[in-house]
């Protein structure tokens, strides 16, 4: 089995979030570690899409497709947080020189 990064399925979390999720912080239940869904470990060839933490190998989440709808089971994180537009700093407001 190929093991990918969080990259290779944007565009189903996109289908399944609404929004770019690659970006997004993941943190894994089971040993703490803090990481964007982009450098995460993905497997597609088994029954489901399944999103693994790089650092310790658990399940973060899985993502089946059952009769045409998608089930989605992020039980392997405590959060997952949506990336700011313009970073941690934007206030959304274009900086001016006076």
């Amino acid at each position: 089995m190929v093991a990918l990064d969080g990259n290779s399925i944007g565009g189903l979390l996109l289908d399944v979030f609404g929004t770019d999720m690659t970006a997004a912080l993941t943190t894994c239940a089971t040993c703490g570690a803090v990481a964007p869904v982009a450098e995460t470990v993905v497997y597609l060839r088994v029954p489901g899409t399944v999103m693994r933490c790089r650092t310790c190998g658990s399940v973060l989440m899985v993502i089946s497709q059952i009769r045409g709808m998608s089930c989605v089971n992020l039980g392997g994180m405590t959060a997952l947080e949506p990336a700011r537009a313009g970073g941690p700093n934007d206030s959304g407001m274009g900086s001016r020189d006076q």
